[in-house]
């Protein structure tokens, strides 16, 4: 028998290559999770037929009906206005810049559905039912190609007065000379921290002359993070100096923000962490950041605040925009 459907949300993550949705109950429980390609370039009509096919598929897998979902939460990348639930620019979606989606999707599914920030979402997620359940206030760093960020204060979601708050992989670290970012912008966390700046470092290091076993691989195919991070497990010197930096980057951006809002807890998720909890490199890379957090903060931030990875993996989006549903809809 189908639970009330009271207490059952779908959460949609919509990604450039793939759409990722699920049933997700009252306490964070996820039913089922399904994904389908997006299909980005073909428009936002097509982008809407994917939607409704990957929320049935989730529907159909967790043994229920459309009409036992009390709210939808879609989480997107990109620009935004969250309360008029359009997309303004998204950059990995570009052919669905000014698309009202919150209103189409609802009108589609004939459910409620609310729009967020695909971050925003995945912090909400780890918040509500991941790493940090049970804290009054989080921050999320997401670290991929780009660094994201999420910021989480008392169950409210930062979203700031243009839908633009959080933005922290955006932070201004270096004023003079600075690296150059995928936004035009110099100087930011994401321009030294995010995996396109890991294997530009890794590049230019190589250009010095410096002895590495990247410098053949390098030669003979494109360098990526994941073969940076292989590199390091296997000890080579660069690549190690190159990991530790990057958590001492991060560190960085994260005193800034343990300075501004002093959140209980800080999460590291995202395919960036070096193999995570579960592999030694990972928890090296976790120990540098705390280490560099720890000498450079107040000492009763340092000793309070609880630094760890994130555990929800790349289902927190889908289950934090599910989360934003029942904020926006109730649970009962």
């Amino acid at each position: 028998m189908a639970q009330d459907r009271r207490t059952l949300f779908v959460g949609v993550d919509v990604g450039g290559t793939n759409i990722k949705a699920g049933v997700v109950d009252d306490t964070g429980h996820s039913l089922s999770r399904a994904s389908v390609p997006t299909e980005a370039s073909r428009g936002h009509e097509t982008g809407l037929a994917n939607i409704e096919r990957v929320i049935q598929l989730a529907i159909t897998q967790a043994g229920t009906n459309l009409s036992d979902i009390r709210g939808i939460g879609l989480a997107t990348p990109g620009t935004m206005d969250i309360p008029e639930g359009r997309l303004i620019q998204p950059a990995n979606l570009p052919a669905w810049a000014d698309f009202h989606i919150e209103a189409r999707v609802a009108e589609r599914m004939q459910r409620p559905t609310v729009l967020q920030n695909d971050a925003n979402a995945a912090a909400y997620g780890e918040y509500w039912a991941g790493a940090a359940r049970s804290a009054g206030s989080l921050v999320f760093w997401t670290l991929g190609t780009g660094v994201g960020c999420g910021i989480i204060v008392n169950n409210m979601i930062i979203e700031g007065a243009h839908s633009h708050g959080g933005e922290c992989g955006h932070i201004i670290i270096e004023m003079q000379g600075g690296r150059l970012c995928g936004t035009g912008q110099y100087g930011t966390l994401e321009a030294y921290a995010g995996a396109r700046a890991l294997v530009s470092r890794c590049l230019e290091a190589l250009e010095t002359g410096r002895a590495s076993s990247l410098r053949d691989r390098a030669a003979n195919e494109e360098l990526t993070p994941l073969m940076i991070a292989e590199a390091a497990e296997e000890g080579d010197l660069l690549a190690e100096e190159l990991v530790l930096e990057t958590a001492r980057i991060l560190a960085v951006g994260t005193v800034t923000l343990m300075h501004t809002i002093d959140p209980a807890v800080v999460l590291f998720g995202g395919a960036m962490t070096f193999g995570g909890p579960g592999s030694r490199l990972g928890q090296r890379f976790l120990e540098e950041i705390r280490r560099e957090v720890h000498k450079r903060t107040f000492p009763v931030l340092a000793k309070k605040t609880k630094i760890d990875f994130a555990s929800l993996g790349s289902d927190a989006g889908y289950i934090g925009a599910a989360g934003c549903a029942r904020l926006k809809f109730g649970a009962d």
